[in-house]
């Protein structure tokens, strides 16, 4: 074989790699790939009118919700609640409504609305009702199968409700029932036959979208119960490690949730959560020896807002208390905190094409932020107005369009220069 055809041998290949990815599974989730809050666009505008960036779209059709939408190449998707039922709704890509089904009964605690963000994986959707319903849902509006994985597992639901958006990774989908019977189980995508159950741990689940990591040659699930932080074998559903989260409190007990999924990179994990929690830096370590502490940081204190972790400066807001909060800058290496600055509130931040995108929760306001180890520097901002309740919605990039929930509102919205 001559030179010049091993080349274009060596050329094909790697165009064939382009076309068909290693990892066949195609999967559109929770905050973006990896449920990083990083989503890959590029050439988005960097900065926007007065008035903000133009809208392309809006509805109020989808029911009442703080679940994000979740963008496929032929529709968006989005759960809300409709009276006492969870209901997912579809659009085409320019908002004309294709369908909405009804898949579950509503949340009867004091925050009902529709918090599940669909998990959109070799095209079919999964999502959990507010009752615990773990359903399959075909890009036609038909249900395929529905496992109520919390009455199977004689699991309590948290009190502000359930709002699980399932991992699906290896064709299992994976819940967290908690409570005596199991911690975890899998559920096989294809019919919802039970794969595996994790042995209970006797803590209760909480409000973590679970997060999948790859350490010692082996998928692990990791997700944050009532007191521990978990690891669990997405091949066997083995517990493979299991650290005392709230024992890192320097004042332990009292009431506590977790809200955020954890951040992980180059064999190093972050768990941080608010009300008054220390954030934590694990070393994950493959052997599979249970992870170290690298370090602590007692200001990193996210309330349902979220992380995103840029080069090595991690990016996130501060739960002050319920009502208020401020917005962070921690350096990922050493857990120093760079700076702490006001703007309106507390809120949600994901980031796309080497800039922050934050909404806080009590007026609206969305800000476009240039990242930076010195301060907040917000460039742009607007408001929505539309829409009822918090404005605990995580928002969404996909497309050069920005995706932004109130309540019953959906607003998307055009990045791109025109």
């Amino acid at each position: 074989m001559s030179a010049k055809t091993k080349f274009l041998l060596i050329q094909g290949l790697l165009a064939l790699l382009f076309v068909f990815p290693v990892n066949s599974q195609s999967v559109n989730e929770w905050r973006g790939s990896g449920r990083t809050g990083i989503y890959s666009e590029t050439s988005l505008v960097k900065s926007w009118p007065a008035a903000g960036p133009s809208l392309l779209w809006e509805s109020m059709e989808a029911g009442t919700g703080y679940s994000s939408v979740t963008v496929t190449d032929d529709a968006v998707y989005i759960t809300g609640r409709k009276g006492d039922h969870d209901y997912l709704t579809a659009y085409t890509q320019d908002g004309k409504l294709k369908w909405s089904t009804q898949y579950g009964k509503a949340s009867d605690s004091n925050y009902p609305d529709s918090r599940s963000t669909a998990t959109y994986y070799n095209g079919k959707l999964y999502l959990v009702s507010g009752s615990g319903d773990m359903v399959c849902i075909g890009t036609d509006g038909k249900i395929l199968w529905s496992v109520n994985y919390f009455q199977k597992y004689n699991a309590s639901a948290p009190r502000f409700g359930i709002s699980e958006s399932p991992v699906v990774v290896d064709n299992k989908v994976i819940g967290t029932p908690g409570g005596n019977v199991a911690a975890a189980v899998a559920l096989n995508a294809s019919d919802g036959k039970v794969v595996w159950t994790t042995p209970p741990v006797n803590e209760g689940t909480q409000y973590v979208n679970p997060l999948v990591i790859e350490s010692g040659g082996k998928k692990i699930v990791v997700t944050v119960t009532t007191g521990s932080i978990l690891g669990i074998n997405v091949a066997d559903g083995k517990l493979l490690w299991k650290v005392n989260y709230e024992g890192l409190n320097a004042q332990q007990g009292g009431r506590r949730n977790h809200t955020n999924t954890p951040i992980y990179r180059d064999g190093f994990l972050l768990v941080a959560n608010g009300y008054s929690q220390v954030a934590v830096k694990l070393k994950i370590n493959p052997d599979g020896s249970p992870p170290t502490i690298v370090w602590k940081n007692t200001d990193l204190t996210p309330h349902v807002g979220g992380v995103v972790l840029l080069g090595d400066l991690i990016f996130s807001s501060t739960h002050d208390n319920n009502s208020m909060g401020k917005w962070i800058c921690v350096d990922w290496n050493t857990g120093k905190t760079l700076w702490i600055n006001d703007w309106n509130n507390k809120g949600s931040v994901i980031s796309a094409d080497g800039m922050l995108y934050i909404y806080e929760e009590r007026m609206g306001n969305v800000g476009l932020v240039k990242p930076g180890k010195e301060k907040l520097d917000v460039v742009s901002q607007f408001r929505i107005t539309k829409g009822t309740g918090p404005y605990w919605a995580h928002p969404v990039i996909n497309k050069g369009r920005l995706f932004i929930r109130h309540g019953e509102y959906l607003g998307v919205f055009n990045l791109k220069s025109r």
